[in-house]
């Protein structure tokens, strides 16, 4: 895999899963775009990466439910770096509550965070992309929630199959501008404190263990890999196995 000096944009990169996500990038040497609300932890990963990578990192402080802030997030990355390759458009909440007590209002907050950003950063994302002359690779997280529910988990559940709905349609209108779109639906990813999980865990996972964010970060790389350019409008589940494992009571 070659990603020295691509431009990667990565939305919800200062924590977690899009950590992971951008130092992976940084140490093959991309440029990375840090885009995030969390200023504090996002310049930690920005100096991480500049410390440590062979590549270079700036941090974009950024709300991905606010248009200006989209747009102004790209028009910054292309008047420093004067393209855009990859883009990985991570950032996310939830809102675990009754569904009789779900407001509206907390609703759209999901919605907006986790699906309609995903709209607005692709499509400013790929009017540079298809101009650059070799065109680009989207990828966009959802979630196994996307196919699978506990309850009272219908905002997240819905932003995340409307990410794999908006995933196929991109890649589709986007394919002949050489831009491929693709998602990745992660299982039980542990991002805070992973000794802390018990036996039990890891062993509903065909795999034997519970997911790290650098399982997701690998998958990452895998998608947006120039070399696997016939490769889109498809969700790579990264769970251990989990949503295949029957499981009956007894």
């Amino acid at each position: 895999m070659s990603f020295q000096n691509k431009v990667v944009v990565i939305t919800g990169a200062a924590n977690g899963i899009g950590k992971s996500i951008a130092l992976a990038y940084g140490v093959l040497g991309s440029n990375v775009i840090v885009a995030d609300k969390n200023e504090e932890q996002g310049l930690k990963v920005v100096s991480q990466i500049n410390e440590q990578a062979i590549g270079k990192a700036i941090f974009v402080k950024t709300d991905v439910t606010i248009q200006d802030e989209v747009i102004y997030l790209i028009n910054k990355t292309i008047e420093l770096f004067e393209r855009i390759d990859i883009v990985i458009n991570n950032a996310g909440i939830s809102t675990f509550k009754s569904f009789y007590d779900l407001k509206v209002e907390e609703w759209d907050q999901v919605l907006n965070t986790n699906l309609r950003s995903v709209f607005m950063v692709s499509q400013q994302s790929a009017k540079y992309m298809r101009n650059n002359g070799q065109g680009g690779a989207i990828v966009n997280i959802a979630s196994t929630r996307a196919t699978m529910s506990e309850p009272h988990t219908e905002s997240y559940s819905a932003s995340k199959g409307g990410i794999l709905a908006l995933t196929h349609a991109l890649a589709i209108t986007l394919g002949p501008d050489n831009i491929r779109v693709n998602s990745i639906s992660p299982g039980w990813i542990e991002v805070s404190d992973y000794e802390s999980l018990r036996e039990i865990d890891h062993e509903q996972h065909p795999t034997g263990r519970v997911g790290k964010p650098e399982d997701i970060a690998r998958a990452c790389l895998y998608l947006t890999d120039d070399s696997n350019d016939f490769v889109t409008g498809t969700d790579l589940v990264v769970d251990g196995g989990m949503t295949r494992k029957m499981i009956y009571e007894h």
